[in-house]
């Protein structure tokens, strides 16, 4: 594949770059990318900051910052600030764990919702913008693609522990 032609570059030559490295800069692009659209979306918070809200209101139970670390593949003291930052907008509040008081968890609070509820309309309306002209094959193709590299990942970090 061209990718100059398809990405309409001039700036860069990637020659005959193999897709594998090509898919993982242009996955890190994309997120940079990405992540600067996003931060201009809302003016409370940052991407990051409501990436760990959507986390911890997927969550069964409330997450401790261990487990919200786990499920956003971000290091504890990198998830520790987010939260303290969220904390200290009120869109969340940390509740001592039932059976271990030594565990402290995360809960959403009443204003974190409303601000969800709020932009809901607005969010999902970006997330199809993002998405337009991509059909459900494609999307599954990249879920399942996205996915073993993920498990690829893990298995990477914990031989290198």
């Amino acid at each position: 594949m061209k990718y100059n032609e398809v990405l309409n570059l001039s700036l860069v030559d990637f020659g005959d770059m193999e897709p594998k490295p090509f898919i993982l800069g242009l996955l890190s692009a994309f997120d940079n990318r990405f992540q600067a659209c996003a931060d201009s979306f809302f003016k409370e918070i940052t991407w990051k900051q409501f990436f760990a809200i959507i986390c911890v209101n997927l969550c069964t139970e409330n997450p401790t910052i261990n487990e919200l670390s786990e499920i956003m593949g971000s290091s504890h003291q990198n998830v520790k600030q987010i939260l303290i930052k969220l904390e200290k907008k009120e869109f969340i509040k940390m509740i001592p764990d039932k059976s271990d008081k030594r565990k402290q968890r995360i809960a959403l609070t009443e204003k974190c919702m409303e601000f969800m509820q709020k932009n809901k309309a607005q969010s999902d309306e970006t997330i199809c913008r993002i998405f337009d002209g991509i059909d459900e094959d494609s999307l599954l193709t990249t879920i399942r693609t996205l996915l073993s590299m993920e498990k690829n990942i893990s298995e990477i970090g914990s031989k290198a522990d």
